[in-house]
């Protein structure tokens, strides 16, 4: 059989936690920032992406150089109208307007690049945008391949590291844009010297490894939900589409990319979990860590790590009442006065914090990500000990994430899911209740 591969959104540009909403006429500007190391830092990313996309050979799409006088103005609302109108042109989304083919390569991926930086700025509170991005930039050593997924995960690390096209100090991916060939390209301009970049073969071998192991599956009735696969019985050709075979094939070339700079640390923030990585992971402060060697097993060393890290860091965002013995009832309670009623009273941590929903959530997607590490540990341990270990860091885990934010999707659904595997649909009730 022959396979066509349609992927609704190529690039699953905010496949996120936070489905950004272009801030909603929310204005900002070099003014409005508090830090002139913040300004400092963004306008010579803003300088960098420019010389990068006035230095390719693309076509030239009219407006881009508008864009980048207002970026380089911190004029976010002309940046964002700028966006929007390009977007309304790009084959990278589904739009109204007729596609524009010059919306690709180096200068629109530095566009693209320089909104989605200030997008996270202008969404979220400065002061924790600023100690989201430290915070990653900080524990990734030097010389090291960093895969950031969500909008905040991938931008507010492009525009606060020195700088992304020189790798320094690390080298920044998105494993979400792997299996758009222009992204590739883009990638291989900036680092192609330096790391082994998948090639056109690598992306076709991909596309058709996927597309027969999804018809297979798809014969034994086992595809993933919301995994779109389907034979058109005149041609008999594979049809697979959307987000979730898109990822599918973005993990194959991220494991590409693992494999073949084996001389590399590499590290991922993550958006949807690429199920390849998951014996090999282990949590990194924020991120995860994705070791050469699968790791056998996560110790009670890097378990209380992990608990005293994330203790201590949002202890000054929600306070310090949530502990080893916080109910899930207790973390209702507390999701619906702060969060719901915006009752402030007794309450001990920022203000700035619990009143920045972008802010919230970006916190609590990184928790997340970690109690799934950790839920996934507990599901395939051989070992008793290691299990129980596991079950109570998934349960401790994601109880932060829900107090970080108590209507994320990632801390709702993979919390209730862990806590049905566990037989404990009281508490599962308590935390649907908490979406409502």
């Amino acid at each position: 059989m022959k396979t066509a591969f349609k992927p609704v959104i190529l690039l699953l540009f905010g496949i996120l936690l936070i489905a950004s909403g272009c801030s909603k006429g929310k204005s900002t500007s070099w003014k409005s920032f508090k830090s002139p190391e913040v300004v400092s830092q963004l306008k010579s990313f803003v300088s960098e992406k420019e010389a990068q996309a006035n230095a390719s050979t693309n076509a030239v799409v009219p407006g881009y150089a508008s864009f980048f006088a207002a970026a380089q103005k911190g004029d976010w609302l002309a940046v964002n109208h700028a966006f929007k109108d390009f977007r309304n042109h790009a084959g990278q989304y589904e739009h109204s307007g007729k596609t524009d083919e010059r919306l690709r390569g180096t200068k629109w991926q530095a566009v693209m690049e320089v909104w989605g930086t200030l997008d996270s700025m202008a969404e979220g509170n400065e002061k924790y945008s600023t100690l989201y991005a430290n915070e990653i930039i900080n524990s990734i050593p030097s010389g090291s391949v960093y895969f950031g997924g969500t909008d905040p995960g991938r931008f507010l690390i492009t525009g606060m590291e020195k700088s992304q096209v020189n790798g320094d100090p690390f080298f920044l991916i998105t494993q979400n844009a792997l299996a758009d060939s222009t992204y590739l390209d883009y990638v291989r301009s900036m680092y192609g010297d330096r790391l082994y970049i998948p090639t056109s073969a690598d992306s076709q071998k991909c596309f058709q490894d996927y597309s027969e192991d999804a018809q297979k599956r798809l014969k034994e009735g086992q595809l993933k939900p919301g995994e779109n696969v389907s034979v058109d019985p005149q041609s008999g050709r594979v049809q697979v589409t959307g987000q979730i075979a898109v990822m599918e094939i973005n993990a194959l070339l991220a494991k590409i990319i693992f494999d073949q700079n084996s001389n590399y640390d590499c590290y991922i923030e993550q958006s949807f979990p690429l199920d390849w990585m998951y014996p090999y992971l282990e949590p990194h402060e924020m991120i995860l860590k994705l070791d050469r060697q699968r790791v056998a097993g996560l110790s009670d060393t890097i378990v209380q790590q992990d608990h005293d890290y994330w203790t201590n860091l949002i202890q000054p965002m929600i306070g310090d009442w949530l502990n080893d013995s916080t109910s899930v009832q207790e973390i209702a309670d507390f999701g619906k006065k702060v969060f719901r009623q915006h009752d402030l009273s007794g309450f001990t941590g920022d203000p700035q914090f619990v009143q920045n929903d972008y802010s919230c959530k970006m916190f609590s997607k990184e928790r997340s990500n970690i109690a799934g590490l950790f839920a996934w540990r507990a599901a395939h341990s051989t070992n008793d000990a290691e299990r129980e270990r596991m079950i109570r860091a998934t349960d401790f885990a994601y109880r932060q994430a829900l107090a970080l934010c108590p209507s994320s999707p990632e801390a709702i659904y993979g919390y209730v899911n862990f806590l049905q595997s566990q037989n404990r649909s009281g508490d599962a009730a308590i935390v649907l209740e908490m979406k409502k």
